[in-house]
């Protein structure tokens, strides 16, 4: 009898297993009923409406029926880029610049949609008054493949100056503000919050914006992989269609998408209020006439001897259904 209950338990306990087992081995693109995607970011103002899309209610009921969002945060773009370039993620809100250098390299990949439009400002030290201020001082930006080196370029040309009058620094955002006060570097150029934080603190101050320098810059950019848009066509229709949702939801700036905001940036509500004041939402196609023009700045940068055409490097029909 004793046997025949440890018999019992033992059948008991490997069926438990076996269960368990299965449940843990089922695949992690299925929650619900609903495909699971993985997109990648970096806590920014530049991604705000991918946060937007994953937690507001009336979107996923609306636009996303059979997609769940799964936000991976990184601390930095190239942690970010090799988790895209490996298929660790189905796609990213990434500095168009890096996913075009990735494309060049043979990574399939597709710009879907813009992450936001302007929210980029030029911060400086509050003893900087002008651009000249800045000739023989130190600057940092994010990647030299981005934006921010771009617009480095823009506001030196103009100045009459020349990159070689500055010593240019790659700097993590988030270490940009206590840099600028600890006398480091004299100016930054990031996106959102980080520009903010100086202002907000008294150690920095604004002296132009990326609308000055260049109308129309294309700076973040959602990105997916082309084997995601490929096998999971009706995902991710759905997915940017919530995408341009969100974007116009989060032009809105109400309390709703600080809040949202605020789960992903840890800043107080002055930084995050000044950030969203310069960021645009809306409008998030990706022009070619625009793009064209960003190609322009990176061959004669010398920063990409071949960057992928618009024809290959952005997919406008996903955003084109859901407008």
């Amino acid at each position: 009898m004793k046997l025949f209950k440890k018999l019992i338990i033992g059948a008991v306990i490997l069926s438990s297993l076996v269960v368990f087992t299965a449940c843990g081995n089922k695949p992690a693109e299925t929650t619900e009923g609903k495909k699971t995607v993985k997109i990648a970011y970096l806590p920014l103002t530049h991604a705000v409406p991918l946060y937007v899309e994953h937690e507001d209610e009336m979107i996923n009921k609306e636009e996303l029926k059979n997609v769940n969002i799964e936000l991976v945060k990184y601390g930095s773009w190239p942690e970010l880029m090799d988790a895209l370039n490996t298929g660790k993620v189905d796609g990213a809100s990434v500095l168009v610049q890096l996913a075009m250098k990735a494309k060049s390299q043979g990574i399939g990949l597709k710009a879907v949609a813009l992450g936001h439009r302007d929210g980029t400002n030029i911060t400086v030290a509050k003893d900087i008054n002008n651009v000249s201020d800045l000739k023989g001082k130190t600057i940092a930006i994010p990647q030299r493949f981005s934006t921010m080196n771009i617009l480095l370029y823009q506001m030196l040309e103009d100045a009459g100056m020349s990159y070689s009058d500055v010593k240019v620094v790659e700097l993590a955002p988030p270490e940009m503000p206590a840099a600028l006060s600890e006398g480091r570097i004299s100016a930054y150029i990031v996106a959102e919050p980080f520009g903010a934080t100086s202002v907000i603190n008294g150690k920095g101050k604004t002296i132009l914006q990326s609308k000055d320098l260049w109308e129309n810059s294309i700076c973040c950019a959602f990105v997916l992989r082309d084997e995601f848009i490929k096998n999971n066509a009706e995902a991710a229709q759905e997915l940017v269609n919530g995408y341009v949702e969100a974007g116009k939801k989060s032009e809105t700036k109400d309390d709703s998408v600080q809040q949202i905001s605020s789960k992903y940036m840890s800043v107080n509500k002055d930084v995050l209020d000044l950030s969203l004041k310069s960021t645009v939402y809306t409008d998030l196609k990706i022009n070619e006439k625009d793009y064209e023009k960003l190609t322009s700045y990176l061959t004669t940068m010398k920063l990409l001897d071949n960057p992928p055409k618009y024809s290959d490097f952005v997919d406008s029909s996903l955003i084109n259904k859901a407008e």
